[in-house]
């Protein structure tokens, strides 16, 4: 029968099966490539996030492709064994199957950990360890996907694996479980710690909302930070507990040796209990402009140890919490301006601080400020008689940290009103006789000879 008519050694149903097979996969290839960018992408474009629009990127090639391979694969299983081109076929596809798989997992997790940290980063939300855990992360990610990719590939060959895999089977799915439990109970700290701070932070009366947010970021931070690495400490000691590693000699060991330690590091010490107190008492948190230890900026971070400044410049101060003698909070619940402005001698000051009055009403009534004016700048004294002009101290309460800025709009306003009132902004002046003394007001001046 023609039907059992071969080629070469292969029968034409073999080879019929095989197309077969491989036309199959390729439809069944193009049905799910058609089925994601048609209905999946339509659904999940109804979500609020843009996580599973950057899965649904990532994934859309690697699942074709793997179907398509696949096919190829199951179509070389109904082909005779007895050939040398059937196993290499064979072991080859595999091969790419499993680093196929393995790519698609990697890109899997790595879209979720771009994800997170881009999720992270937005909201601002500094989660302590977490944040440098990333990293980390995706360092033994591709490490494990290596050592998966290379094992995979010597046992499709026939090569022996053995003694790998029998310590995989005693030690190294339990520290995988461990490390990965652990890394999971270390970003989910950083994620709920600071909801539960939120929740349960006391609000003060006189506290905003700004506030609030400030203090409960400055807590959230320090007790994710200590949380984490406590997490860490233990996973390290059962791990090593697994290796069969007694870590009891450790302990003692750590006991001693922090005994030696405590006597040399009584700075340290200082340090800490100081960050206790400063976080307790609220005496700064993070995102107030302070001055500590002779240094001001604005705080980016404290923990237990450190209070990180950075100031007007750019530059980065890290005081230890030790050092800290006095400190001075610009921006703690409210901020207020203070400043004089010098008017001439010649002028009136009850007119004078009429139109100072009106300009600071004016500018607590302006749509674009009053929303940070708590009290509108008033002139509050006659503060000095200074060498060229009288000197007049305006003071008002604004929002935190907005005072330099609308310090800087009163200012502003008061050069204008003055200029269009006839108001005179005096400046210094020196007057040098050489020789004889000055004459006398209204007297003429003497002339030589007569």
């Amino acid at each position: 029968m023609m039907w059992e008519q071969t080629f070469g050694d292969l029968t034409l149903r073999q080879i019929i099966v095989a197309i077969v097979l491989v036309v199959v996969f390729f439809g069944l290839a193009w049905l799910m490539r058609f089925v994601l960018i048609k209905f999946v992408k339509k659904y999940i474009q109804r979500t609020k996030h843009n996580l599973d629009n950057a899965i649904l990127a990532v994934m859309q090639k690697p699942l074709v492709a793997i179907v398509i391979l696949l096919g190829l694969y199951l179509a070389v299983l109904t082909l005779p064994q007895e050939f040398d081109v059937w196993s290499y076929s064979l072991k080859g596809l595999a091969t790419v199957l499993t680093l196929l798989g393995i790519f698609t997992a990697v890109a899997l997790l790595d879209t979720i950990i771009r994800w997170y940290r881009r999720k992270v980063f937005a909201e601002n939300n500094t989660v302590g360890f977490s944040t440098r855990l990333i990293g980390f992360c995706w360092i033994i990610m591709i490490l494990v996907a290596i050592w998966l990719a290379v094992m995979s590939g010597l046992s499709i060959w026939g090569m022996d694996i053995n003694k790998a895999t029998s310590w995989l089977g005693d030690y190294g799915w339990r520290i995988a479980l461990i490390i990965g439990f652990a890394v999971l109970t270390i970003i989910g700290v950083g994620e709920i710690i600071p909801r539960l701070v939120v929740r349960t932070l006391s609000r003060r009366p006189e506290e905003t909302e700004y506030e609030v947010k400030k203090r409960s970021t400055t807590l959230s931070r320090v007790l994710v930070s200590t949380s984490q690495v406590f997490i860490v400490f233990i996973a390290i000691f059962m791990i090593l507990s697994e290796l069969e590693i007694d870590i009891a000699p450790i302990l003692a060991g750590a006991g001693v040796v922090g005994i030696a330690i405590g006597f040399g590091a009584q700075g340290l010490v200082r340090d800490l209990v100081a960050g206790f107190f400063i976080i307790i008492e609220n005496q700064y948190r993070v995102g107030d402009v302070v001055r500590i230890a002779d240094v001001g900026g604005i705080v980016e971070s404290i923990n237990l140890r450190r209070t990180v400044l950075r100031d007007l410049d750019g530059i980065v101060h890290i005081v230890p919490n030790g050092e800290i003698r006095v400190a001075n909070n610009y921006t703690k619940e409210l901020s207020r301006i203070n400043l004089n402005v010098s008017v001439s001698y010649n002028d009136d000051l009850d007119h004078v601080i009429k139109v100072i009055n009106k300009v600071g009403e004016e500018l607590a009534q302006d749509p674009a400020w009053k929303d940070v004016i708590i009290k509108a700048p008033q002139a509050l004294r006659v503060d000095n008689f200074g060498d060229s002009g009288i000197e007049i101290k305006i003071t008002g309460d604004t929002q935190p940290m907005r005072q330099w800025e609308i310090a800087g709009q009163l200012r502003l306003r008061l050069k204008k009103a003055f200029d269009k009132e006839g108001i005179e902004i005096p400046w210094p002046h020196t007057k040098v006789y050489f020789g004889n003394a000055p004459p006398a007001p209204g007297s003429a001046p003497k002339v030589k000879g007569k």
